[in-house]
């Protein structure tokens, strides 16, 4: 079973930025598609980015598109989400995600490994 551990959440101003990573604890997380999802308070889960195993194809939720940019890095087992000009409205619980797909799911449902999340607050 394939566990995630993410990093890099905290407090931050509008405008400021933070980088989300996502280690995985086995080499075939390299293998497949990596999603980012966040809950915010009192809302459902919701997509937020994916990459595909190889790096060559990524997806974003419009209101992030231009804002924030996913990568990987499959020899350190690891998963980024660069989140810049960070708006209140990006206040959630993030999570990684990843499963034995190699196209791009947004539907959560279609993951089968998560980690514990971190907490991303935007102050205004």
């Amino acid at each position: 079973q394939v566990q995630l551990v993410e990093s890099g959440g905290g407090l931050v101003q509008a405008g400021g930025s933070l980088r989300l990573s996502c280690v995985a604890s086995e080499r075939t997380f390299s293998l497949y598609t990596v999603g980012w999802f966040r809950q915010p308070p009192g809302k459902e889960r919701e997509f937020v980015a994916a990459i595909n195993w190889s790096g060559t194809t990524t997806y974003y939720r419009d209101s992030v598109k231009g804002r924030f940019t996913i990568s990987r890095d499959n020899a350190k087992n690891a998963v980024h989400l660069q989140m810049n000009s960070l708006k209140p409205e990006d206040t959630a619980v993030y999570y990684c995600a990843t499963g034995r797909r190699r196209v791009i799911e947004m539907n959560p449902a279609e993951y089968d490994y998560w980690g514990q999340g971190t907490q991303v607050t935007v102050s205004s």
